[in-house]
């Protein structure tokens, strides 16, 4: 295949990831694991559909190893911290935030390495397939899973992935908390976090990794397209993406996205609508 073939396949493969993650997203029960995969489709130019495939059965390779019905709450977060933690050696480490690929799915599951939320990712979905009660748990500032029935918190086991699965007391939990936010554990935080929730984490993680790699502004204009995807998404995704389309050379593109922005702005701050029309102006002047 030539080079020009090979990335007019790739163009077509991206666009069609976006339409599927779109799709997906507005579903009445998202499929987590497939839109983490089809979000890497972005950033990895290696992403086609044999490599999602590729990533969905090694999830359900490993929640064969699971044993049947271990037990409780407990007894399935031993068995999935000594599977996926200790024979197979998922964790984190402060380096993995530098990563580009700590926040993709499929490079995780080959990696065994990445971010607290893709790893909980990797903990749910094979613990889900081999038929266990769990759930992600979005603690402020660190991501973990949890185990046992959602709305019996009492029953509730806590495992922090990045940490090979360990097993979380209240105090641990607490300690997390306190030490992102300030401020002690509530209950409220213990709840399971839905599967756009998560998706739109890990999308808010990716645009921060590459706001601070402006030669990586592909990878931000790719997070905040799929952002936009999502059900009620922030107004304010549309300017972000005008602004990237701009600093990557599309002023025509990024002055209609940012004038589409001061449209839906102009109802509670005229103002701000008026000053996002001037943006748009000068990024239209460019081309002259």
């Amino acid at each position: 295949m030539s080079g020009f073939d090979a990335g007019e396949a790739r163009g077509r493969f991206s666009e069609e990831a976006r339409a599927r993650f779109a799709e997906q997203a507005r579903a009445e029960r998202p499929d987590l694991a497939l839109l983490c995969l089809l979000i890497g489709a972005g950033p990895d130019p290696e992403v086609d559909e044999a490599a999602l495939d590729a990533a969905q059965i090694e999830l359900d390779r490993l929640a064969g190893q699971l044993p049947y019905r271990p037990g409780g709450p407990r007894e399935w977060a031993e068995a999935s911290r000594e599977l996926l933690g200790e024979r197979y050696g998922f964790h984190g480490s402060a380096a993995d935030y530098e990563r580009l690929e700590s926040s993709l799915l499929h490079r995780v599951l080959v990696r065994r390495r990445g971010l607290p939320i893709l790893l909980s990712v990797v903990w749910v979905e094979v613990a889900r397939r081999a038929g266990a009660p769990v759930y992600g748990v979005a603690l402020p500032g660190h991501f973990v899973v949890g185990f046992g029935p959602p709305a019996d918190l009492e029953r509730q086991v806590l495992v922090d992935p990045f940490h090979g699965g360990r097993i979380l007391s209240e105090g641990d939990a607490d300690s997390l908390v306190t030490g992102a936010t300030g401020a002690p554990l509530e209950p409220s935080m213990l709840t399971p976090a839905e599967p756009m929730d998560v998706v739109v984490r890990i999308l808010n993680n990716l645009r921060s990794w590459a706001t601070a790699r402006p030669e990586r502004s592909d990878v931000a204009l790719w997070a905040v397209e799929l952002g936009l995807a999502v059900p009620s998404h922030p107004a304010r995704l549309r300017y972000e993406k005008g602004q990237l389309l701009v600093q990557r050379g599309d002023f025509i593109g990024g002055a209609a996205e940012m004038e589409e922005y001061a449209g839906l702005v102009e109802v509670v701050d005229v103002g701000a609508a008026e000053r996002v029309r001037k943006e748009a102006f000068a990024a239209r002047s460019l081309l002259n």
